[in-house]
């Protein structure tokens, strides 16, 4: 089958929910996406099942598409900061999807996907993600940078950004408090990287009430889903060399 005609199955780890889709070669769904919450203490085994059991309805895919909530290389899993790097760290979680689904499999960080699904392809483009924690991905004229955790730098009072801007902080501090932090961090990351466009996706985007300029763009969540099927564009098999 050629890669004009390949059927990609989208994955999106999250530290709440996980989601599946099946893309055709323009990121279209080819059925409406599905979710099911992220299994407690997040065990690989456990999640892994739980994606086995929510992808079985979906019909036919002949590749696979992963973006994973924390630093990933080579089809491993680095850190997981949202379901627990202890029990993560090293999992070689590409090849035993491979195996398990009988497609191959590539595998990005999650910002970085997002990323992949809203970039124009101009200039330095950023893309955060507001959910569970804080994702961050950078691209220049369409080419991927070295993935930065940013999540897990020093923001403010010994708080990192998942701490300072994340799912937990939004329910503590309420969304108005939660939106002036968000400001703050807006300005961080256009001092820390001077970008031309800021896109802001995950699913506590929609709690944004501010005033964003003409550079800031808020996307839709399922660019998380949409952006697995450039993970198979020629231009990005160098990100997967082994």
């Amino acid at each position: 089958m050629s890669g004009t005609e390949s059927l990609t199955l989208a994955l999106d780890i999250g530290g709440t929910g996980l989601k599946a889709a099946i893309l055709d070669a323009k990121g279209d769904h080819v059925l409406p996406a599905v979710r099911v919450d992220t299994p407690k203490k997040a065990k690989p085994e456990d999640v892994i099942d739980a994606l086995i059991n929510l992808v079985q309805p979906l019909g036919k895919f002949d590749r696979v598409s992963v973006g994973f909530p924390g630093v990933v290389r080579s089809g491993q899993v680095i850190t997981a900061p949202n379901l627990g790097t202890d029990m993560w760290k090293n999992y070689p979680l590409a090849s035993v999807l491979a195996e398990r689904l009988g497609k191959p499999v590539r595998m990005l960080n999650d910002a970085t996907v997002h990323g992949l699904g809203v970039i124009g392809g101009q200039g330095l483009e950023c893309v955060i993600t507001l959910g569970t924690g804080f994702g961050f991905a950078l691209f220049q004229d369409g080419h991927l940078t070295p993935h930065l955790e940013l999540a897990h730098h020093p923001v403010h009072d010994n708080k990192d950004y998942d701490q300072y801007i994340g799912d937990a902080a939004l329910k503590k501090i309420g969304r108005k408090r939660w939106n002036k932090r968000l400001a703050d961090v807006l300005t961080r990351v256009r001092n820390l990287t001077g970008f031309d466009t800021l896109y802001i996706g995950g699913g506590n985007a929609r709690h944004i009430r501010l005033e964003l300029d003409a550079s800031t763009h808020i996307v839709p969540n399922e660019a998380g889903l949409k952006g697995g099927v450039r993970l198979w564009d020629p231009k990005l098999d160098r990100a997967f060399a082994q």
